[in-house]
């Protein structure tokens, strides 16, 4: 069946998995930072964590399986007892630990109902500096509950030095009340196209974000796959050119993709081979396409803006 016309969803053949699977690499063996650089690993996470090698990640990005019941390329996570999650994530976080720099970040990515289970097994390790909240603007109702549209992402770093660049993720907004100074100048805004504007400190509450859909070029059939636009405010935020960004759940290589897009080096780890194979595919596509939904000439824009 032919998709339509404005449906820009990838869509990879069994071919094009298998081809694409064979450029992932597996760790049988301690590596080195050049053998893992800018790679995509196919294997389980808490295996091929064993053979990273030490202190050689700037930031860690990590959208692990929610504890909700889901299926991933044909194989089901099962919800756990909350405890049971609790040492599910501990198992693989404190592996995370030596790979890191020293002045590194971590962002964790939860739901609601998970959410509260990262800091208590995270704070072990890092030092919490920020929870962001972001809106999902597709939510699904319920009958006899609030409609779930929030997520949460929670940001650690391994001490307290590290990188954040303030200039690199303010905000474009409009200007409701135009001040001038006394010489009729603009007081803290500028004016592009007849369009007033302001670039603004952004807060830990993001309700900027589309969650990838038909229509978006970077949707792909991963059923939890995060916005590109997400992650590179992750990204520039915490890590400078050339750092090396690395997600331990890549899932269909959002975060590889951001960074290369970006200009930084990645890695990823999935276990799962038609993830593996998009996530090489968008890659592949992101050496000569290096636009990302919502991001114009260094700015994030408001969702479905178009100031600027």
């Amino acid at each position: 069946m032919s998709k339509a016309l404005r449906n820009k969803t990838l869509v990879l053949t069994q071919k094009q998995i298998n081809d694409y699977a064979k450029s992932a690499i597996k760790l049988s063996f301690k590596a080195q930072e050049a053998d893992v650089s800018n790679k995509i690993i196919w294997q389980d996470t808490f295996k091929a964590l064993d053979f990273l090698p030490d202190n050689f990640v700037d930031l860690m990005i990590v959208d692990p399986p929610y504890n909700l019941t889901k299926n991933f390329a044909g194989k089901q996570f099962k919800a756990m007892k909350f405890n049971e999650y609790l040492s599910w994530l501990d198992e693989w976080l404190k592996k995370t630990v030596r790979i890191l720099k020293d002045n590194a970040s971590v962002y964790i990515c939860s739901d609601w109902k998970t959410s509260i289970a990262i800091p208590e097994v995270a704070c072990k390790y890092f030092v919490l500096q920020n929870r962001i909240s972001w809106e999902r603007e597709k939510g699904r109702g319920a009958l006899n509950n609030w409609k779930n549209c929030l997520e949460d992402i929670w940001f650690f770093t391994k001490s307290d030095t590290y990188t954040f660049n303030l200039e690199n993720v303010k905000i474009m907004r409009p200007v409701i009340a135009p001040y001038r100074d006394t010489e009729g100048k603009p007081k803290d805004w500028a004016e592009n196209n007849g369009k007033k504007f302001r670039l603004t400190h952004p807060s830990n509450i993001w309700t900027d974000i589309s969650i990838p859909f038909w229509s978006m070029p970077e949707n792909t059939p991963h059923p939890t796959q995060k916005p590109e636009k997400l992650i590179a405010k992750l990204i520039l935020a915490s890590s400078n050119e050339g750092d090396l960004v690395f997600d331990p759940f890549v899932g269909s290589g959002t975060t590889a993709v951001t960074a290369q897009k970006l200009n930084r080096r990645y890695l990823g780890i999935e276990r799962e081979k038609e993830y593996v194979a998009y996530a090489l595919h968008r890659l592949e596509q992101a050496k000569t396409d290096k636009s990302i939904q919502g991001y114009e000439n260094g700015v994030f824009k408001m969702r479905n803006g178009q100031l600027g």
